[in-house]
């Protein structure tokens, strides 16, 4: 079926003028207003979508899927405006994420979401519009460079404006998105206006801004010292990194999210040559650990700068774990992850061991944490050790490493993979030998200690986390 071209008054450039209706004219440039959208982005999902009990609703985006928390993109159904050049990445009415079935014309399965053709005339801004029973905004950058701003919209007469104006587009250029469009908004029922959103999110978001911006001239990150023995930090140092330190962890992994989810997307093409898919698989690997890494330093950076505040790791949280079988899952992940360094894993579980206290969720997280930690800084062709035994009324989780043959006795290999570590503010540790950049011993044993583990460290020795036993 050939589509016709939108018409000029039913661009996403009109979209983008129709939401900045009433908004003060722009004075930002590029970068500020890029750290606003990022900012608003991650307040919508985290705060207002991500904090709601069940999620039903629609979104739509322009010029690449902006939402990018897995949780949004199983459950809410999205059509997105993008540049024919993606078309290989993003085929036409298919899900994102694997596993999810294509979408039909005139009903999009919960979880996926349908690619819509970008014009010319759209322009290339970001634009996010969603819409559920609970959280209904609409997202945008426009203007021209130096008076650029951001726009955000909760009131329902431009939210139904911006709708009736999006069906135009959708009639003339895909009517078949557009009945599948309606359709969806009807069941959501009527937009409404709700105040106290409102009054969470813009609070919200100016705290997420101020902990971008306050020291990146202002403050240096690296302080000297072994981590063993660290100068003390000052309250307003540490304030000021911690506040760098989460802002810079959102910004890695947002786009190492949405380039994962994109890859994944091309996984699911019958068509890749091996040596492709190959490549592919590898490069979905290493997001998904980076990921999983800059989460950890997030939560780490976010515990350490609310010491007296609840706990974000409840203790209620914690449940009977087994151990054992949890180890024994990730034993060929963790395997694929350390050939990428030329390393090999050695699991050792003794049999009949009981379960633990601790959430597993996390607990898989957090380990995966460790042995990134701990092999880093460990020379190729090293055989990793981890073993699991009881140890009394707990299970010792023990990590140890081999040198290979070639390299025992020679001068340059240290025996401890932890030597020389030097403390990046009060979360991260630093190996100027090697540039490997990791979570200090302290958020370690911090982490851990949430979990329902206590983590001892010493040069040598490896590394040993003891859990108590159900």
């Amino acid at each position: 079926m050939v589509r016709s071209a939108p018409s000029p008054g039913t661009s996403l450039n009109c979209l983008r003028q129709l939401l900045a209706e009433g908004v003060p004219v722009g004075v930002g440039n590029e970068d500020s207003v890029r750290r606003q959208w990022w900012a608003a982005l991650a307040t919508l999902q985290d705060d207002l979508l991500l904090s709601q009990p069940s999620l039903e609703g629609i979104w739509l985006a322009a010029p690449l899927p902006a939402l990018y928390e897995p949780g949004l993109l199983q459950q809410l159904q999205g059509w997105v405006w993008a540049p024919s050049e993606l078309g290989d990445l993003l085929p036409a009415a298919s899900s994102l994420l694997p596993g999810t079935r294509a979408s039909s014309a005139n009903a999009l399965p919960s979880g996926g979401f349908q690619r819509l053709a970008l014009a010319e005339e759209d322009g290339t801004d970001p634009l996010l519009l969603v819409i559920t029973p609970t959280v209904q905004a609409a997202l945008c950058l426009d203007g021209p460079p130096q008076a650029r701003r951001l726009v955000v919209r909760f009131d329902p007469q431009v939210l139904s404006a911006a709708l009736s104006l999006i069906n135009e587009r959708l009639q003339s250029s895909d009517p078949e998105a557009a009945q599948a469009l309606r359709t969806a908004l009807q069941g959501l029922g009527s937009l409404r206006s709700d105040e106290q959103l409102v009054l969470r999110f813009w609070p919200r978001m100016a705290e997420r801004l101020a902990a971008i911006a306050p020291s990146v001239t202002l403050q240096p990150l690296v302080h000297g010292g072994h981590e063993a023995a660290s100068k003390p930090f000052s309250s307003k140092a540490i304030s000021s990194e911690l506040a760098l330190l989460e802002a810079l962890t959102h910004e890695v992994r947002t786009p190492l999210a949405t380039i994962r989810t994109l890859i994944r997307s091309l996984l699911k093409r019958g068509d890749l040559p091996a040596i492709a898919r190959h490549r592919l698989e590898q490069i979905d690997g290493e997001c998904s650990e980076q990921i999983d890494r800059f989460g950890l330093i997030f939560l780490a950076a976010e515990l350490q700068r609310q010491p007296g505040s609840e706990d974000p790791l409840e203790r209620d949280a914690l449940a009977r774990t087994d151990l054992s079988e949890l180890l024994r899952q990730l034993e060929a992940l963790w395997q694929r992850q350390l050939a990428r360094r030329d390393l090999v894993l050695e699991l050792q579980i003794e049999p009949g061991l009981p379960p633990v206290l601790s959430d597993p969720a996390r607990l898989e997280t957090m380990l995966g944490g460790l042995i990134d930690r701990f092999s880093r800084s460990l020379p190729s062709g090293s055989t990793v050790r981890l073993a699991l035994q009881p140890a009394g009324a707990k299970l010792k989780l023990h990590l140890s490493h081999d040198l290979s043959p070639k390299l025992r006795g020679e001068p340059g290999h240290q025996s401890d993979p932890g030597h020389h570590r030097e403390l990046v503010g009060p979360v991260l540790s630093w190996n100027p030998a090697t540039g490997s950049l990791q979570l200090s011993r302290q958020a370690t044993q911090r982490l851990f200690e949430r979990l329902g583990g206590r983590l001892t460290e010493r040069n040598g020795s490896g590394l040993t986390v003891f859990f108590p036993v159900c």
